[in-house]
């Protein structure tokens, strides 16, 4: 998930509209609010350079210091505008009178390394998993009312047909390559994994509206992947999302009609409640919590909504899991950072609190949102991979009455 930092231009045209009448204070108040909720509803197909290598050669890069290159850890870097790919890894040096930070060479996939101005890669990982990870991969086709969503399938070794499968669910913003960091210990474990597009990702169609419904609509794209693998005889099944992804989980997790088969669930910096992640980024803008208020207001009303850009409302309430936590019921693996500016620890740390008997909560320190396993990876795999051998088998079908409580689409299971 990708979520920049809002500037404070909503402030000021509000503190330009007080200067006239109440109606104008009251108009510019509602036109900021209705910008800072479509600021985190709108896709962003924006990538810019952030870093700049200032220095390279055979054996490391030099970066100027910033808040991505001064962090320990692994990651890639895009080159040319996208086209090229290094990876680096360890901190060798820093040299604070420079401001600049040396970072171990560990690669250059693709096109060449050179100075001037270049874009941080948390992913690590550039491509599908056959050429990133050089791990046999599949194309597949996953069919959901916006259309078809192109995914990869990665199969465990052996021939015997999988039982297994995990579903991986990327974050708002960013792309199927952010999820292949599981692929390895999964696929060890005998998983097989599928990795989806979602609407209104850039390869894939967009939703009724071209605006993300944090969780709200996406899910209908996670449960055709289900579909999908089940149609492949998958009996249990691991959902596993990043950021918005693990939003979507949740959503899919209450609503899916094959939650019989789902046997556990694992959140990498998730978003466990979206008003806390709206309040946390008014906090950061230094936004009146009024004007935070409204923007929350006009995401769920009926007449505001068309404001955002909205079809249909979004009711942030539903999307607060530790005010729902009551309502989960499989294992859940939390891996969630104190270093994560985008998405708010708090949440993560309150759901654990309140479900010790199906959640393992893994906090991390200093690293950055769904960097996690870039900074210790030796972890995080060992984390995922003791999470999901511990996993049950499936309970036996929903049986009469409980069955039909779910609806064609789920809603009836969800408030």
């Amino acid at each position: 998930m990708k979520v920049r930092r809002l500037v404070t231009r909503p402030v000021l045209i509000a503190g330009a509209a007080s200067g006239g009448s109440a109606v104008g204070a009251a108009a510019g108040s509602v036109a900021a609010a209705a910008w800072f909720a479509r600021r985190l509803l709108t896709p962003d197909e924006l990538q810019p350079d952030d870093v700049a290598i200032v220095a390279h050669d055979d054996e490391s890069v030099t970066f100027a210091s910033g808040p991505d290159p001064d962090v320990p850890g692994r990651y890639g870097v895009w080159l040319d505008g996208g086209s090229g790919h290094a990876r680096v890894g360890r901190i060798i040096e820093r040299d604070e009178a420079a401001a600049t930070v040396r970072r171990e060479l560990l690669a250059v996939d693709r096109g060449t390394l050179g100075v001037g101005p270049a874009r941080w890669n948390q992913y690590y990982y550039w491509d599908r998993p056959s050429v990133s990870m050089g791990l046999p991969d599949e194309e597949v086709v996953v069919t959901s009312d916006v259309g078809a969503l192109p995914g990869w399938i990665v199969r465990p070794e052996g021939s015997t047909p999988a039982r297994d499968w995990a579903v991986l669910v990327h974050g708002r913003g960013a792309r199927k390559e952010e999820t292949l960091r599981a692929v390895p210990v999964l696929r060890a474990a005998g998983w097989t994994c599928l990795v989806a597009a979602y609407r209104n990702d850039r390869d894939a169609p967009r939703g009724p509206d071209g605006r993300y419904n944090l969780g709200l609509s996406e899910w209908r794209d996670v449960e055709a992947a289900i579909r999908t693998a089940v149609a492949q005889s998958a009996e249990r099944i691991i959902l596993f999302g990043w950021s918005m992804g693990g939003a979507i989980v949740l959503q899919t997790l209450r609503r899916s009609r094959h939650a019989d088969r789902i046997v556990g669930v694992c959140l990498d910096s998730a978003v466990i409640d979206w008003d806390a992640v709206l309040r946390h980024h008014g906090r950061l803008n230094h936004l009146p919590g009024p004007l935070v208020r409204m923007a929350r207001g006009l995401m769920g009303s009926r007449r505001g909504r068309a404001l955002v850009g909205l079809i249909e409302p979004i009711d942030l309430a539903h999307t607060d899991w530790v005010a729902r936590a009551d309502e989960l019921d499989v294992p859940i693996l939390l891996i969630h950072s104190t270093g994560d500016t985008v998405v708010p620890f708090g949440p993560a740390a309150a759901l654990a609190g309140r479900r010790p008997d199906i959640v393992r909560f893994e906090p991390w320190e200093l690293a950055r949102h769904c960097r996690e396993w870039n900074y210790d990876p030796e972890r995080w795999e060992s984390v995922v991979s003791s999470f999901v051998a511990g996993l049950p088998c499936p309970p036996a079908p929903l049986a009469g009455a409980e069955a039909s409580e779910r609806s064609s689409d789920g809603r009836a299971s969800a408030p």
